[in-house]
């Protein structure tokens, strides 16, 4: 478990402005996995860790039944990016451990293995697998915010179209594969096959 001091220096955002079109309009953080909703698996997995997790949605009225700080994107146009955005402006912490709503496998272990990268001169801690970026399982400071805006304002929302602005330390897959062996962490339920992939992997778990 991270240290209790964690908690007023970094916060979880949990990611649910999405249009799940892939999914055929169902929301993904409803879906069920393993008799709870993938929702309520992540927060299970992130409040012992950070405390109550704050979630970006465009839908505040969908999760007030939920332990979680609902807040709304600040930017009109809908994207990843402007979710991260409205997280940084709206956590307290210095840091924000940001993960999308359909990730069911999130292991703590892995949290706390980017948590622990987490240094002064550091902006954005990325896992860095299979030669991709996962920009979706990452921590950003709130110095990132300059950077973001500046791209939102131009209309670019690619996630990591702000790195070369900011100070940004990549964890190697293999580093992260002691934490999560089978780096579950970043199986996301955004299709229907992978909501029928998502079965096999917890009779695994």
């Amino acid at each position: 478990m991270a240290h209790p001091s964690l908690q007023t220096r970094c916060c979880a955002v949990i990611l649910a402005g999405g249009r799940n079109t892939r999914m055929a309009g169902r929301n993904k953080a409803f879906l069920k996995v393993g008799g709870r909703t993938i929702l309520e698996r992540m927060i299970a997995i992130l409040t012992p860790l950070l405390g109550r997790p704050l979630l970006v949605t465009r839908q505040p009225e969908l999760y007030a039944p939920y332990p979680v700080r609902v807040v709304e994107d600040i930017h009109p146009a809908r994207s990843s990016l402007t979710g991260i955005h409205a997280g940084l402006v709206h956590t307290a912490t210095e840091y924000a451990f940001v993960v999308p709503c359909d990730a069911p496998f999130l292991r703590p272990t892995l949290v706390e293995a980017l948590l622990a990268e987490i240094t002064p001169a550091v902006d954005v801690v990325v896992p860095w697998v299979n030669g991709f970026y996962e920009p979706l399982c990452a921590i950003y400071a709130k110095r990132c915010l300059p950077a973001i805006e500046a791209r939102l304002r131009r209309g670019a929302f690619k996630i990591t179209g702000f790195y070369d602005q900011v100070r940004v330390k990549t964890v190697s897959a293999e580093k992260l594969q002691s934490a999560d062996g089978r780096m579950a962490s970043f199986f996301n339920v955004n299709t229907p096959d992978a909501l029928e992939a998502s079965r096999d992997l917890l009779e695994e778990d």
